[in-house]
C-alpha cells in the first residue's frame, strides 16, 4: 500500500485512523483556513481541506497519498468556528443548547493528479443545557481548538447530546468509514 500522509494535527483524526488500523504518517504545515465567501458550506470545507493537502504536497514523497479534512459547524445557516476565548465558548454552547446543528467535514484525498473530494454532513441535536453545565464543560475541557466549542466524545457529548443523525465519527472530525473505502481505491 502507498504511504498515507495525514495533513492534520487533529488528535481526533489521528485516533480515528488508528482505530481503523490505517497506517499513516502526519505531515502538517500552517494553512490559511479562510475561503471565498461565495462557496457553499460543503464546498468551503472541501476548499480548506484542499488547501491543507496543497500545503504539504511539496514536503512528501511523490507517490504518497495525502489525506486532509476540515470540519465546520453550522447553526441556522451560520458557520460557528472555533471559540476565541472562554466567553465565546460559553456563548456558542448557549446558542447550540436545545437546538439542531449540522457538522460538515470536507475531505480531500490526493495522489499525484488524482483527487477524491467529498463533504459529509451529520445533524446533532443538543438537550437544553444549563449555564452551570456549559461553564463546567468550558472550564474543565477548554474546547478552544474545536469548531462549535465542543467535542462529542467528551463529557458534554455524554450528557448534552440528545441525538445524532448521520456518521458519529464525522462529528469527531472524520467520516472514517467512508475515508477507509475511498483510500482502498488508491491501494
Amino acid at each position: 500500500m502507498k504511504t498515507i500522509i495525514l495533513a492534520s494535527q487533529s488528535p481526533r483524526r489521528k485516533q480515528l485512523l488508528e482505530w481503523a488500523e490505517i497506517p499513516f504518517k502526519i505531515v502538517v504545515k500552517e494553512t490559511d483556513e479562510s475561503f471565498p465567501p461565495e462557496l457553499s458550506v460543503k464546498d468551503a470545507a472541501i476548499f480548506i481541506a484542499r488547501q491543507k493537502v496543497l500545503a504539504v504536497r511539496a514536503d512528501v514523497d511523490s507517490d504518497a497519498v495525502i489525506l486532509a479534512a476540515d470540519t465546520i459547524v453550522v447553526l441556522n445557516g451560520r458557520i460557528i468556528g472555533k471559540p476565541k476565548d472562554r466567553e465565546d465558548a460559553i456563548r456558542i454552547l448557549n446558542d447550540l443548547s436545545g437546538h439542531k446543528h449540522a457538522v460538515i467535514t470536507g475531505v480531500v484525498i490526493k495522489h499525484g493528479n488524482i483527487e477524491v473530494s467529498f463533504a459529509d454532513t451529520t445533524d446533532v441535536y443538543f438537550h437544553d443545557l444549563t449555564n452551570e453545565q456549559i461553564e463546567f464543560y468550558v472550564d474543565r475541557y477548554k474546547p478552544y481548538d474545536k469548531a462549535g466549542a465542543y467535542a462529542i466524545q467528551e463529557w458534554i457529548g455524554v450528557i448534552g447530546i440528545k441525538s445524532v443523525v448521520g456518521d458519529f465519527y464525522n462529528v469527531m472530525g472524520l467520516p472514517v468509514s467512508r475515508v477507509a473505502r475511498e483510500l482502498k481505491k488508491f491501494a
